[in-house]
């Protein structure tokens, strides 16, 4: 089942050195929304992250979605409003083409999805919301995916079903899926660390844990060890009692 409709999130700006996409200027015909505000929960979310809680909370094992993020890492940074050097047809997380699964292809690309949903193309929900779409509906190797027991297992099935990428970078994505696997401890997200985070809407540093409804967009997020995050995760963490 598709989460709830989630706000445009943009990532803050990533190197693009060693990654299949970088940043360029937006595309004429359907602009990226704004960026939040600086200092509000929004732009201070960590997208890889953001992500690998996302795919834990569909049923994923963490492994697996260590495997999926460490992919899209390498494809781009896991910006949404990213699309491919020198004018190329890559677009969002995933570097979907243009001119395919990104604005084309019957009845599987990241634009009619999106249109259908009432939301924009390049939200960061939108696309992971794709993502599983296109795994659960669509196949893209969703059973080799769900047998991998290892980060290495996991990594090869999305990157050979899914990304069907020619140049693939194999050893970057696997490092990639063991960092965002290590930096969540091996967790599923949702206030393991105990770093705190600057909220914005509070005017202040909160604790490990508590949850803030941002006053930019009226999401919860949590503070997951000194990173906001979408609290889609554990729709019972955030559901309204502040703080935790």
């Amino acid at each position: 089942m598709l989460k709830p409709r989630r706000s445009p999130l943009l990532l803050a700006t990533l190197s693009a050195v060693g990654l299949a996409g970088c940043l360029a200027d937006s595309l004429p015909d359907d602009e990226p929304p704004p960026p939040p505000p600086s200092g509000s929960e929004a732009s201070l979310v960590s997208n890889p992250t953001s992500a690998f809680n996302y795919f834990v909370h569909q049923g994923l094992t963490k492994v697996q979605a260590a495997g999926i993020v460490g992919n899209l890492m390498q494809e781009s940074g896991v910006s949404p409003t990213i699309y491919q050097y020198g004018g190329g047809p890559g677009r969002g997380i995933a570097q979907w083409s243009a001119g395919g699964r990104w604005d084309t292809t019957h009845d599987d690309n990241v634009a009619s999805f999106a249109s259908e949903h009432g939301e924009s193309r390049w939200a960061l929900g939108t696309q992971l919301d794709f993502i599983w779409f296109e795994l659960t509906e669509k196949g893209y190797g969703f059973g080799s995916l769900k047998a991998a027991t290892s980060i290495d297992a996991a990594v090869t099935a999305f990157q050979d079903d899914y990304e069907i990428c020619g140049e693939c970078a194999q050893s970057q994505r696997i490092e990639y899926a063991e960092q965002i696997y290590d930096d969540n401890g091996g967790g599923g997200g949702g206030g393991g660390g105990g770093k705190e985070c600057y909220s914005g809407t509070k005017g202040k540093d909160m604790p490990a844990n508590a949850c803030v409804q941002s006053k930019y967009d009226g999401d919860w997020y949590q503070c997951d060890n000194g990173d906001w995050v979408d609290r889609w995760t554990d729709p019972t963490a955030c559901d309204g009692v502040y703080p935790l």
